[in-house]
């Protein structure tokens, strides 16, 4: 089976049709059409389906994208090895990370993997929830995952390293009301407006306890993007309930910062494929293990 044919598959399956595959391919349109319909009659199935001017996949189609990408992985491995046989450690890894994992402990483990690999690209995909993460490992789309999650997970078929567990605190305003206290209580909290991110997580989870237990706090603004919570805080919209990662950033931004007493705590773990990992991948797996866990406070007094 051609290699290229199926790096043409997945390029039509992961840009929605064969135009925008051409243009990343750099190929011409009809070049792409005759290297899937060669690699169909070699199948002996149809792969897509044509709709219209677009294309869906068909049930063949769709069992073959995991295999197809697992075929490339597998080539991109063996040219990486012999690359590393003569030093020359380059390619690419492919993890996804949930959101407050992607700011922190994803900035120091980046930082560290590009001080030991400036040849290698760290390549990061979105995913909100542990079963995405997992999704894209076991259909080949990424090799690693971080995830952040209430416990540490032990989702099936995958491996998994604890790497680090964060507390949460209040981030607000420079200028905004503010509790004075380094440490803050639910009861602290009452009049404070607040910043949320949809039912679900747990940081949302915190705020809901808040409001069971009948403290006077006001939701400003819901909003799923995590990415916007921290400027929606520093344009003084209200306050918001994040995992010590977020410390950091807060606070060369000039936000105010206050542990919240509450016992919720973040769980980040690097998860990973069980098949051997490309040498790139191995190598920022060697990285996750020679962390220790940070503390996300330790460059100035809180407030």
């Amino acid at each position: 089976m051609d290699a290229r044919r199926l790096e043409y598959f997945l390029a039509v399956v992961d840009h929605g049709g064969f135009g925008r595959a051409a243009e990343v391919l750099h190929l011409a349109q009809p070049s792409l059409s005759q290297g899937i319909a060669g690699l169909e009659r070699e199948l002996g199935v149809p792969l897509f389906h044509r709709v219209g001017r677009g294309v869906v996949l068909s049930d063949a189609g769709t069992e073959l994208v995991g295999p197809a990408r697992q075929v490339l992985r597998d080539l991109r491995t063996a040219r990486s090895a012999v690359d590393s046989v003569k030093g020359l450690l380059r390619g690419r890894v492919e993890l996804a990370t949930m959101p407050s994992p992607g700011v922190e402990p994803l900035g120091t483990l980046t930082r560290e993997f590009c001080l030991r690999h400036p040849g290698v690209t760290v390549g990061a995909e979105a995913a909100f929830t542990p079963d995405e993460v997992v999704a894209l490992i076991k259909n080949g789309t990424c090799e690693l995952g971080l995830i952040g999650a209430p416990e540490v997970p032990n989702p099936p078929g995958v491996e998994v390293r604890e790497l680090e567990v964060q507390e949460f605190y209040l981030v607000g305003a420079s200028g905004a009301d503010f509790p004075v206290h380094e440490t803050v209580s639910i009861q602290d909290l009452a009049g404070a407006r607040l910043i949320v991110s949809p039912p679900g997580s747990l940081m949302r989870r915190i705020v809901d306890d808040v409001l069971a237990a009948g403290v006077d706090v006001s939701i400003a603004a819901e909003v799923a993007h995590r990415t916007s919570v921290l400027p929606l805080v520093l344009q003084g919209v209200g306050s918001a309930v994040l995992p010590a990662g977020w410390v950091p950033l807060a606070r060369r931004a000039g936000a105010r910062i206050a542990r919240i007493d509450h016992p919720a705590q973040l769980h980040v773990a690097l998860v990973g494929r069980a098949a051997r990992l490309t040498p790139a991948a191995s190598a920022f797996l060697a990285v996750a293990r020679d962390h220790r866990r940070a503390d996300y406070l330790d460059s100035g007094e809180l407030g």
